[in-house]
């Protein structure tokens, strides 16, 4: 009778010890996958935020040649 229930307890934990290995390649998979997304979100923000600076430095210098010829102008109207 002992050793049935030890053969019993046996494969019990044989089963377990078998989900425990499923459910570690579930979570390895899982945070493979999370890593990887992370990884493209990061390439994908430091994309847009070099895009975003290329973007501002042209408004500045665009700025910056209204504010020019503005002054131009402004400098004219006050010669005559």
């Amino acid at each position: 009778m002992e050793v049935e229930n030890l053969k019993k307890r046996i494969e019990y934990l044989e089963n377990q010890v078998e989900y425990l290995r499923v459910s570690r390649r579930v979570l390895m998979n899982l945070l493979e996958k999370t890593e990887k997304e992370k990884r493209l979100l990061s390439i994908k923000y430091e994309s847009e935020n070099k895009k975003l600076h290329k973007d501002n430095l042209k408004y500045v210098y665009w700025l910056w040649d209204k504010n020019k010829r503005i002054l131009e102008l402004e400098s004219r109207k006050k010669s005559y």
